[in-house]
């Protein structure tokens, strides 16, 4: 809240030759004026209440404007928003239309490729075992003779 103070001059004499010098009856009726007028909200009045009241200060014409610029903005952002919530919904569908089966594809081959290195380990590791020269003895009752290179059948 502004508070209005009255400054008094120093030199009396020199306030009567001013043109903009006023008497004291001017003085005190105008500090009283200030004073009467409250800016505090009062218990009857509210927020809206004084808002409300501002339709009789702002004009028509200036009414109209605002009116029409704010219900311009709030169009805007429900279209802008519809369009985004379309965008997002078309996005999130063919992600999980397309991508989700791919994934799981993807995944199911890449089970399948391990698989198949773990069987080709396996059986490596099985004709190292059987080899001639291996490291490890020929089970117990196999009576295999060493073969020597690749014998075609029949001989």
């Amino acid at each position: 809240m502004v508070k209005v103070e009255i400054v008094e001059e120093k030199d009396p004499q020199s306030s009567g030759n001013s043109p903009y010098a006023s008497s004291s009856s001017s003085r005190h009726s105008s500090q009283e004026s200030i004073s009467s007028v409250s800016s505090e909200l009062s218990a009857e009045e509210n927020l809206y209440d004084r808002i409300s009241a501002l339709v009789d200060i702002v004009p028509p014409t200036t009414r109209h404007n605002i009116s029409s610029k704010v219900s311009k903005a709030a169009s805007f952002v429900k279209t802008s928003g519809k369009i985004i919530g379309n965008i997002v919904w078309i996005v999130t569908t063919s992600a999980l239309l397309v991508g989700l089966p791919l994934a799981l594809s993807l995944e199911d081959e890449a089970k399948i490729v391990a698989q198949e290195r773990e069987m080709m380990a396996q059986q490596q590791g099985a004709q190292q075992m059987l080899s001639p020269g291996s490291a490890y003895p020929p089970p117990p009752g196999s009576n295999q003779v060493p073969q020597k290179g690749i014998v075609p059948p029949g001989f």
